[in-house]
């Protein structure tokens, strides 16, 4: 099973009425946000969906990477949908739409795997609080990515705090007041984006990135995971003690001594995902 994308296929009826696709190749499951003709903008059924799908390959143990891209070849995600994208019911139903992106940042975190955002298209918005929330991200050059909330009498609130954590508050701050789109591999060198490879390219990067993770250990990459998040934001002396206990947990993997004896040994690591 390769990571290689599948060549291109018409998409039927019943398939653009879905708004997440999961397709999972040897180990690595690609999460599409599914809304082209609104350039995949996030309605609420889309978030609700993306949790769901983000849930399941979660619990799939054959599932060791992430992708997160987007359909189509305009944008990743355009951010909230402002033409179409509320269900109604006043401000209660409002104030709960507007979490769902949150706790999809929290998925994101929460997942247990490296997610990979593919950005195939424009991120703006809240596409750009989706790429901020996955692990690495790949971008071809012809990629803008920019939070043009101001100059629609918004502010990317939830982006906010995102960006600030990437960027620093002089950058982010100069993103969120002028709301201007910058090219990729500008946000390549704030740090925004890990890659940027050219539109040909693309495809062929972002499956060597994924098979690339999908050959480490699952379990050393769901604990490094979770003590990247779960320290990140902690005072220096706090953070190193709670590594401290994590690299205990980490020495006592299955997966650490198999690594370790197969380094002696000069073989491939056969992991067993303990």
């Amino acid at each position: 099973m390769s990571a290689e994308p599948d060549s291109p296929r018409p998409t039927s009826t019943a398939e653009a009425e879905v708004e997440i696709l999961v397709d999972a190749v040897r180990g690595v499951a690609t999460v599409t946000l599914n809304r082209p003709a609104r350039r995949n903008a996030l309605s609420p059924g889309l978030v609700a969906d993306l949790r769901a799908a983000l849930a399941t390959v979660k619990s799939d143990d054959r599932v060791r990477v992430v992708v997160l891209t987007g359909a189509g070849d305009q944008a990743f995600c355009a951010g909230g949908d402002l033409a179409g994208g509320m269900t109604g019911g006043g401000f209660l139903a409002s104030v709960a739409e507007k979490g769902g992106f949150a706790q999809v940042v929290r998925d994101l975190h929460d997942v247990g795997k490296p997610v990979v955002a593919a950005l195939n298209g424009d991120a703006l918005g809240g596409g750009v609080g989706l790429l901020l929330a996955c692990d690495l991200v790949v971008a071809h050059d012809e990629v803008r990515i920019g939070l043009p909330e101001v100059k629609v009498g918004l502010w990317p609130m939830m982006v906010t705090a995102l960006l600030v954590r990437h960027v620093g508050r002089k950058v982010a701050a100069e993103l969120m007041y002028l709301g201007e789109r910058i090219p990729a591999e500008e946000a390549r060198r704030l740090g925004l984006v890990n890659r940027v490879v050219t539109r040909a390219d693309f495809p062929a990067a972002v499956a060597a990135l994924a098979d690339s993770l999908a050959q480490r250990s699952p379990a050393v990459l769901r604990l490094g995971k979770e003590a990247f998040h779960g320290t990140a934001d902690l005072p220096l002396e706090a953070a190193l003690w709670a590594l401290r206990d994590r690299l205990v947990i980490n020495t006592m993997l299955e997966d650490a001594a198999e690594g370790v004896m197969a380094f002696i040994e000069k073989r491939t690591p056969r992991w067993k995902g303990r």
